[in-house]
């Protein structure tokens, strides 16, 4: 009789406790999928907001680029009152200019080093696209000694710019990743770095997220403020527990 009743008792018990603990248990899984979704749409918007000014495009809903840029600065346009200074010309080839500041003065990550990119008034249409590197130009040296003091000399394969900046500035596209892209492939999201301009969308980079059951990529271009705008969804899926993510990007595109 006792086994008979504890029985009854035990499955009496196990009836009640089973849904605290499935719930229990649901709870986790999705908490550790909206962890990975946050931490992985967290990684895309610091890219996303470091990116080269009209440089983010979509070429399906699967996938999104960008030029990534680890600095900037001012280039300088004039020579001073003793005829010193290196200045950007924009109807000749340059070899050279001056960077008004002092790139050691940066920290260890964001200085400009040999084998990086400038990138001058990048608006993504003919003749100013990085892409096609038609305002863009390698550095092959860098000196503090050789310019005025407090700005840096920046050498630069020859080059003729075709648009000069409004505010003067530029920027650095780092040697080792001139252009990001997020894929969603397989049910994983990968980011892959590529050293050369050329990309179509390679899905073989490290992976961010697994357990990707769908995801959207939306870039809305710029308007009248060079505003726009990049909306990710990202779908994740564990047993039968399934999360949505949406996340939105502002994007100053002002080159």
């Amino acid at each position: 009789m006792v086994i008979v009743l504890l029985g009854i008792i035990g499955a009496m018990v196990s009836v009640f406790m089973k849904s605290p603990v499935d719930a229990y248990l649901a709870s986790l899984r999705r908490a550790a999928l909206t962890d990975i979704a946050d931490t992985a749409a967290r990684r895309m918007a610091r890219d996303i907001r470091t990116a080269l000014p009209n440089s983010l495009r979509t070429p399906t809903d699967q996938c999104l680029e960008l030029i990534p840029t680890k600095t900037g600065g001012r280039y300088r346009t004039e020579v001073d009152t003793l005829d010193q200074g290196e200045r950007l010309d924009f109807t000749t080839t340059n070899s050279s200019f001056d960077m008004l500041g002092s790139n050691l003065a940066l920290p260890a990550d964001q200085r400009i080093a040999a084998g990086d990119v400038v990138a001058i008034y990048n608006l993504g249409i003919a003749q100013a696209d990085a892409y096609s590197q038609d305002n863009t130009a390698t550095v092959v040296a860098l000196s503090e000694t050789l310019s005025l003091p407090g700005e840096t000399r920046i050498g630069i394969s020859g080059k003729v710019f075709p648009l000069a900046s409004g505010s003067s500035r530029f920027q650095v596209i780092p040697a080792g990743e001139k252009v990001v892209a997020y894929v969603c492939q397989a049910g994983n999201l990968h980011r892959t770095a590529s050293t050369g301009f050329s990309s179509n969308c390679p899905a073989t980079g490290p992976i961010l997220a697994r357990q990707v059951s769908a995801c959207n990529f939306d870039y809305s271009g710029p308007d009248l403020q060079r505003d726009a705008l990049v909306r990710m969804v990202l779908q994740l899926a564990d047993s039968r527990e399934t999360i949505s993510l949406v996340h939105e990007v502002h994007v100053n595109n002002t080159p």
